[in-house]
């Protein structure tokens, strides 16, 4: 029983999905989209251009991270890849939405940004992606026109000329509070990967950790970050750098005081940019039949916005497009703690109050949304 990944060594989500096929010990092959069977067979199922795509013994065809490790998770249920505790659950969900959604401009910043420092590594990286067989030179022709696209989207993304000092300073926050964590902890929550540590992979592995600029300051600034990111591609669970550590979460629910910090930064820096995302999802969604394509044009896209956001970001105006995928992850975790009662409730409760995080959980977001058919649509 082998499944097929279809993905890229240098796609953000499919080093989300790597990670978990190798620690859930789930075999499978990789197959990159440069070969004719994807044209043939995968995009016709999928009706997007995307990776990665999960290919399943039984011949189905999935496409979404997060939807894959759900219908994976539902199928085998060893390894224990989540914890079974409901604050745990909570915090897990968030750092998926963090690493999917909030880092990703980030990452998208770091490599397209610092692109001419980097240009050979990627032109090979995409040359391989799409025009697989083909010479060098042809593999960088190639890729190039593909980079173009991809480096096209920083505006949407709020990556501008005046955003990028902010940006960077604030995500230097991001490496130390992760590094002092990862010096303590294998993984987000303790001695095994949870759907977080995923989701973080998302952003910090491909582009922040593996594009020479970003891994480069990672390895710099973050070495016990970095070093996560290598541990989370290794199948083995147990780390041999932490000789006494369990090979499970922190017991009684708990969270590690050295995660904290980074819980802090989530509230500080992702909430100003989700509660815009809410208030402009809030407005279109209002009047909208269950069903409803969440895009502003109702068109398919892997992407959705709804038109454009603007609110203050330490100091700085940051403008980008709307971003409903943010507003859809948060709201998991923002059900699960709306479910909490009592002593597991005063335990969250304490944990928003210390780290002021109260206010992004009280936002309200007036409709359910769901995926259907590889597209983000309204409940």
């Amino acid at each position: 029983m082998t499944y097929i990944l279809w993905g890229s060594a240098h796609s953000l989500y499919t080093g989300k999905l790597r990670s978990y096929l190798i620690k859930k010990g789930l075999p499978y092959r990789e197959c990159l989209p440069s070969d004719p069977d994807f044209a043939a067979r995968i995009l016709p199922a999928v009706r997007h251009r995307v990776i990665p795509v999960l290919e399943t013994p039984a011949g189905e065809i999935l496409q979404d991270s997060g939807d894959i490790i759900d219908y994976l998770e539902a199928l085998h249920a060893d390894p224990v890849m989540e914890p079974q505790t409901p604050v745990q659950q909570i915090v897990s969900a968030l750092f998926d939405g963090v690493g999917s959604e909030y880092l990703m401009p980030l990452a998208m910043h770091y490599r397209w940004t610092y692109r001419a420092d980097q240009e050979v590594f990627l032109q090979a990286e995409f040359g391989r992606t799409v025009a697989a067989g083909h010479s060098r030179e042809e593999r960088r022709k190639t890729a190039g026109a593909v980079m173009n696209h991809f480096a096209s989207f920083l505006p949407n993304l709020g990556v501008l000329p005046e955003t990028v000092d902010v940006l960077e300073t604030t995500y230097l926050d991001w490496l130390d509070a992760l590094d002092a964590h990862f010096q303590e902890h294998p993984y987000l929550l303790g001695g095994r990967p949870c759907r977080g540590d995923f989701g973080m992979m998302a952003s910090l592995f491909a582009h922040l950790g593996r594009d020479p600029v970003p891994a480069g300051l990672m390895k710099r600034k973050a070495p016990n970050l970095y070093r996560w990111t290598e541990r989370m591609n290794l199948a083995v669970i147990s780390d041999g750098e932490y000789p006494a550590y369990a090979a499970d979460y922190v017991p009684d629910d708990g969270i590690p005081p050295s995660l904290e910090p980074v819980l802090a930064l989530v509230f500080r820096d992702w909430a100003p940019g989700l509660a815009a995302d809410i208030a402009v999802f809030n407005d279109w969604a209002a009047d909208k039949p269950a069903g409803s394509i969440v895009s502003a044009d109702g068109a398919r896209r892997v992407h959705p916005s709804l038109g454009p956001v603007s609110y203050d970001f330490h100091g700085t105006v940051m403008r980008r497009g709307s971003a409903p995928h943010a507003v859809w992850m948060f709201q998991l975790a923002q059900k699960r703690a709306a479910a909490l009662a009592d002593a597991d409730k005063a335990r969250f409760d304490a944990l928003l109050g210390r780290l002021q995080g109260q206010s992004l959980f009280n936002l309200p977001i007036v409709r359910d949304m769901a995926r259907a058919d590889n597209v983000l649509v309204l409940a």
